[in-house]
């Protein structure tokens, strides 16, 4: 596997080369693997880890490339999507899957966008109080390597059955 997996390495470079080098070393070869793409399954506090090749542009909350999506089961109420999509982009909520999934440039921002996510969910700060929240705690560990327990670990407990079928309206 890990011939295969260097064989694909060999077409990346950048930013999703270091950081699929670092999720490797952290957590093992992938159980997924292709030139665009490298997943993990229920590594760490992850439901699934993808690191992809192509990155997306973000700028908050300063400019970086995302490429490491991480992924969890959560339930979010359906008044909120629009809070948190509002609070930061790079969070994509899976009502069906019941899951909810961040993508940054490092663990770390994913862990501290799904803390902060859940801070919105149980009322304990608005969407601007939020954001401020995040910068300034992303800046502190970016910035001067000061860590939070938000980029560190999830600081909520693990959900389980969030999936939402929805409600059958004919057969």
């Amino acid at each position: 596997m890990d011939e295969y997996i260097n064989q694909i390495l060999n077409h990346w470079e950048g930013e999703p080369l270091k950081g699929a080098k670092k999720i490797i070393n952290k957590y093992g070869y992938p159980q997924e693997a292709s030139l665009s793409k490298l997943t993990w399954h229920h590594n760490g506090p992850w439901k699934r880890t993808i690191v992809h090749r192509e990155t997306v542009p973000h700028n908050f909350p300063h400019p970086h490339p995302d490429f490491l999506e991480q992924t969890i089961d959560y339930q979010v109420p359906l008044h909120l999507y629009d809070d948190i999509t509002i609070f930061d982009g790079s969070l994509t909520i899976d009502r069906t899957k019941g899951e909810v999934s961040s993508m940054c440039d490092q663990e770390a921002m994913n862990m501290l966008s799904l803390n902060v996510m859940n801070d919105i969910v149980m009322g304990r700060c608005d969407i601007q109080g939020a954001k401020a929240f995040l910068a300034q705690t992303a800046c502190r560990k970016l910035n001067m390597g000061v860590a939070s327990p938000y980029t560190e670990e999830l600081v909520f407990p693990k959900q389980y059955n969030t999936a939402d079928p929805g409600i059958c309206y004919f057969e």
